[in-house]
């Protein structure tokens, strides 16, 4: 299966497209990989060389795979970094043409908008504009989305402190997905005074809400939401229901980070630790959330 994915691109590192196309692929799909922006490395090294990608460039990228005739081809689009306000449009100019060729694609909306500081807040690293474009656009045309705590909170305006805050906020963000589609919500980076130790993942879909936990690791590298939006993106095109396909794309990323932080690397250890991604050292089960 294919997917078009528009995110951003680094030469050094595992984030963006150069994480998510590796799963993917990993997972045995196509991935036709359209860059938003250009960088050496991701910025939170303390420095990096490159560029935004322009709007315009990125449409004549995505126009020159349509010339090929090939959009009916594609089973999903995927996005994350979007480099500037005015890539917004072209993402949604996208994902309506891949539809028309391709009904039952799923469009896949990673909001990167930004993280959380320390005092749990909302820490924006996005150009003006695309937190608003995620929220008043975005989101009506997707299908899956998969926000990290703090951009859920400001997704619904809701908050999400506590677990029963984030279901209700996912609870509500998914109503805000596509009429028709299959309303997918995978909330990412949870944790809670109530278990300080565990760092969960919040699925809501159709069946109902479910999470699944993981040991909380005290380590930070860059990508891994990247990584995780397209694993759990693979495992449903390969036909996995979505509690499974969210236990399994959360215990493959598990695996891979864990032997980063063991290893002290400074980017995530994807390609040595690929194996987890198929097939995890140990599967943690999507639980249902009551």
């Amino acid at each position: 299966m294919s997917v078009l994915s528009i995110q951003s691109w680094v030469s050094y590192g595992h984030v963006g497209n150069a994480a998510a196309a590796f799963c993917l692929q990993r997972l045995g799909h196509e991935v036709w990989a359209v860059n938003t922006v250009a960088f050496s490395n991701h910025p939170g090294h303390g420095g990096h060389a490159g560029r935004v990608v322009p709007a315009d460039e990125v449409a004549a990228l995505i126009d020159g795979i349509a010339a090929r005739g090939v959009l009916s081809e594609a089973r999903a689009i995927l996005s994350g970094y979007l480099g500037e306000a005015e890539t917004g449009p072209v993402l949604l100019n996208a994902v309506e043409r891949v539809k028309t060729a391709s009904p039952k694609a799923l469009f896949a909306c990673d909001p990167v908008i930004g993280d959380e500081d320390r005092d749990g807040r909302l820490r924006v690293f996005v150009r003006a504009g695309l937190p608003d474009f995620f929220r008043d656009r975005a989101l009506g045309r997707a299908d899956i989305v998969t926000p990290n705590r703090s951009e859920l909170a400001y997704l619904t305006g809701l908050p999400a402190g506590t677990l029963a805050e984030m279901r209700e906020a996912a609870l509500g963000l998914r109503e805000k997905l596509r009429p028709g589609g299959p309303r997918i919500v995978l909330a990412t980076g949870l944790r809670t005074p109530a278990a300080p130790d565990t760092l969960s993942t919040m699925l809501v879909c159709e069946g109902g809400a479910f999470l699944v936990g993981t040991p909380y690791i005290p380590f930070t590298v860059h990508g891994t939401g990247d990584a995780l939006a397209a694993l759990f993106l693979g495992h449903l095109l390969a036909g996995r229901a979505a509690p499974d396909a969210a236990a399994h794309a959360v215990s493959g990323l598990y695996g891979v980070i864990r032997a980063t932080a063991a290893a002290n690397a400074r980017e995530m250890l994807l390609i040595a630790e690929q194996g987890a991604l198929i097939e995890p050292p140990r599967l943690y089960p999507a639980e249902p959330l009551r």
